[in-house]
């Protein structure tokens, strides 16, 4: 965590939303940006997408609310609308840590993100008090890429197991050695939630079994089989690869209807 002391520009207005058409610049007296603790760089990752980041803030007992914008490099916001600050407690000198979580989504491109951090007052006055910039990684990795997907559009279940096979072409930039693992998750109707059989890995090997025909041809492979019990409906499977600096590819989505 880097620690950065915020000046308060009481007679500049940093770039406050629309939304807000009654923005009235505090006297400094009423409250001020103590500091604001977040990093100044994200990387995505699937097990932990949250961005954490809290602003300190002096003259509480005049505050009524804090809440945030996040900007990405286009300059517009990500969230559709101001988002609250928890206040973590107040001390006797009347200042207090507001705090917040942002999920981050890898559809997000990656680039130079903005947070605004607003202030409205008891008087319901509202204004921008601190700006804070931070770097954001979504985990694509450019030299990492998915294509050709080879998988059915419509699977037709009998009366006993039918077996499809699944293949995907990768390339990386580094070589096919750096590449750890290329998988599918699947989500299954009729709510899509996640298969608890995720990540289904895939298999460039040569091994027929995995339905793989050629070993270390950049080709991933893999047999799936359907059960006649298997559900109907619309299944969602997202394919993926991961090399080993963690870096994840593009993402290629696909819709199975199963009758």
């Amino acid at each position: 965590m880097k620690k950065y002391i915020l000046i308060l520009l009481p007679l500049f207005f940093l770039g406050c939303k629309k939304d807000y058409n009654a923005i009235v610049d505090p006297p400094q007296t009423l409250y001020q940006a103590v500091s604001v603790y977040s990093a100044d760089s994200f990387i995505y990752s699937p097990a932990d997408s949250l961005f954490k980041f809290q602003i300190v803030l002096s003259g509480v007992s005049n505050i009524n609310s804090v809440s945030y914008d996040i900007f990405g490099p286009d300059n517009m916001t990500v969230n559709s609308s101001p988002l609250a600050l928890t206040l973590q407690g107040a001390s006797s000198s009347d200042t207090g840590s507001y705090a917040a979580s942002f999920p981050m989504s890898q559809s997000y491109p990656s680039g130079n993100y903005e947070i605004k951090f607003y202030v409205t007052d008891n008087n319901g006055n509202t204004s921008t008090i601190a700006v804070h910039s931070f770097k954001y990684n979504n985990g694509f990795s450019a030299s990492l890429i998915l294509s050709n997907l080879v998988c059915p559009d419509t699977v037709t279940v009998g009366s006993t197991t039918i077996q499809i096979t699944l293949s995907v072409t990768v390339k990386d930039s580094a070589g096919l050695s750096d590449v750890q693992s290329v998988f599918f998750n699947s989500y299954i109707p009729p709510d899509g939630h996640p298969s608890s059989s995720n990540p289904f890995i895939m298999y460039d090997d040569g091994d027929l079994a995995h339905g793989d025909q050629v070993a270390g041809d950049g080709i991933y492979s893999l047999i799936v089989n359907l059960p006649p019990s298997a559900p109907k409906g619309t299944f969602r499977w997202e394919f993926q690869a991961k090399n080993y600096s963690g870096e994840y590819s593009n993402k290629i989505i696909h819709y199975v209807v199963v009758k």
